[in-house]
């Protein structure tokens, strides 16, 4: 007779079934039983990362990429040390299992006063709080585990956002109780059913819209991915032949390289900045996903969209202006226009853009000289992880090659997001080229990660952009602040300081020692770390029209 699982072995089990195989977080005594689970799990490896907050956005950077991440916690300390991580993967739509545990059930009851409470023998004080960062959440006991842990999982992935779980020290080594469910994978599990009859209202209704309209363009948003519907939106590209942009938020979400593909649209901030004109004349806008009016997705709200007449194609309805169609599935949506949908008389075709090289040998680095030389170093098949601050302004003009997958937080916003980030997204793909891409004054936040890089053979690609400065913070309070100013760090060395060995680490300076740094990167097999020294004209690397928005925007 088969051994009957404890609670603790069917959660770590189930989970790893979904095509999980990696935990992240930091242990705790409370969470023992769960960290002896995973270590005796044989699908499921361990990452102990440095804090857990560092151990939610790396589970943030892991489940981007291959669609769903398990973080583990300990009660109070432990998983309010993780809020800020997992309420940006909620904000980003990224599903994370949070398992949390507990004191025993004996404990709670005697009202017993122990570590990690505030001493007044309540237990149940902070399970609203880690809630409030999930779309599901659940105490889980032997006796409900079975169904409690399933709706967990479809809502997780059909909100596309976290889960949270609780689990007492005790309960979590007892058996369960009810029949195992085995089997389903990520790619298995349904994202909900479409009403026929709204599904086949809201395809006429677009498919009318469009036929009458002469400049259609199409906005997908990172929500097209997150709800698993990229292949039907790229059949529907491919049967429309329309252009189409993306905002700087869903960059990466379709090749750059495909032919209908335009430009990043942002407002008055567009790149190339013919894109502002192309999205905002068009007669008929297709937002699938719907896209976030957020400040620095919109060249801070100096997009014109509200004068566009737009039909949006949301996760689970469509808005064509006068009407509303609920319960409708986006993937459902899509695939029923890339058969029926008309077609445009040709294909507008753009081809990628090279921004212009810039700077001699012995000129200091600064923006001009440094993204035009990232964009020609970046090959078919990387990632690029992209840290929150003026880098992100700057990133989202490089046009990217073919197949290369792009990560920031531009809606969170939380900076020191992208180090552990990109630990987790390099595990998720290990056959893929991770290259981060981070301000100085981020990295102090999270630097520590770089120990556990090394601890797990990551190999990333590291661009540590050094001026000293708490850069986007300079820009936003009008510099010169000593609050924005660092301590000053000799960053390059930190890799061989928390044990990572064959890294190639250097401090660049000039343009020609940029360039030999990159080359050297690129046919180097183990990681790399380049601090690239910015000067302090620098220290506001912005165009001054862009500079001078942002003043009036955040005016104090």
């Amino acid at each position: 007779m088969a051994k009957t699982l404890t609670v603790v072995e069917y959660v770590i089990r189930r989970l790893a079934e979904l095509g999980i195989d990696r935990a992240f977080g930091v242990p705790g005594d409370y969470s023992f039983p769960i960290d002896d689970a995973i270590e005796a799990s044989d699908k499921l490896s361990w990452v102990l990362c440095s804090n857990e907050l560092n151990a939610s956005y790396a589970a943030d950077g892991y489940a981007r990429r291959r669609g769903a991440a398990i973080l583990t916690t300990t009660y109070a300390v432990g998983e309010l040390s993780a809020v800020n991580g997992v309420m940006g993967a909620k904000a980003h739509r990224v599903p994370i299992f949070h398992i949390v545990g507990a004191p025993s059930t004996r404990i709670q009851r005697r009202r017993q006063v122990t570590h990690h409470t505030l001493g007044d023998g309540t237990y149940n004080n902070f399970f609203e709080l880690s809630a409030a960062t999930a779309c599901v959440s659940a105490h889980i006991t032997p006796d409900n585990v079975v169904s409690e842990l399933e709706r967990l999982i479809h809502e997780a992935f059909r909100l596309s956002q976290p889960a949270y779980m609780l689990i007492p020290e005790d309960f979590a080594k007892m058996p369960i109780r009810g029949t195992p469910i085995k089997g389903t994978r990520l790619t298995s599990i349904s994202r909900g059913r479409s009403n026929p009859v709204e599904l086949r209202g809201a395809v006429q209704a677009i498919v009318g819209r469009m036929k009458k309209a002469r400049r259609t363009l199409i906005l997908p948003t990172f929500h097209v991915g997150r709800y698993n519907a990229k292949a039907d939106l790229l059949s529907f590209l491919k049967r429309t032949r329309l252009p189409f942009s993306l905002t700087q938020m869903d960059k990466g979400l379709l090749d750059e390289s495909h032919p209908q593909y335009i430009g990043v649209y942002a407002g008055k901030s567009s790149f190339p900045v013919s894109v502002a004109s192309t999205v905002e004349n068009s007669d008929l806008l297709l937002n699938i996903g719907g896209i976030i009016r957020e400040d620095l997705n919109t060249g801070l709200w100096t997009d014109r969209l509200e004068k566009v007449s737009t039909i949006t194609i949301g996760p689970d309805y469509v808005e064509t202006g006068n009407q509303t169609f609920t319960c409708v599935q986006m993937h459902d949506v899509l695939r029923a226009l890339a058969r029926v949908a008309p077609r445009a008389k040709s294909v507008r075709s753009s081809q990628p853009k090279l921004l212009p090289m810039s700077g001699s040998d012995h000129d200091p680095i600064g923006s001009d000289s440094f993204y035009p030389r990232l964009q020609r170093f970046l090959r078919p098949g990387d990632t690029l992880v992209a840290e929150t601050g003026t880098c992100t302004l700057h990133l989202g003009k490089i046009w990217l090659p073919e197949n290369v997958g792009y990560e920031s937080q531009l809606l969170w916003g939380s900076i020191g997001w992208a180090t552990p980030t990109a630990l987790g997204v390099a595990l998720a793909e290990p056959k893929r080229r991770t290259i981060l891409v981070t301000g100085d004054g981020s990295h102090q936040l999270t630097a520590t990660e770089i120990g556990v890089m090394g601890r797990y053979g990551v190999n990333p690609i590291i661009i540590l952009l050094n001026n000293g400065l708490y850069g986007i913070e300079d820009v936003l309070s009008q510099t010169g602040h000593v609050y924005d100013s660092l301590a000053g760090w000799d960053y390059h060395t930190l890799p061989a300081a928390m044990g990572c060995r064959d890294w190639f680490c250097t401090r660049v300076e000039t343009v020609a020692e940029l360039e030999s740094a990159l080359e050297t990167a690129r046919n180097h097999s183990g990681a790399s770390y380049l601090e690239l020294m910015i000067p302090p004209e620098e220290s506001q690397p912005l165009p001054k029209k862009t500079i001078n928005r942002i003043y009036k925007t955040y005016a104090r």
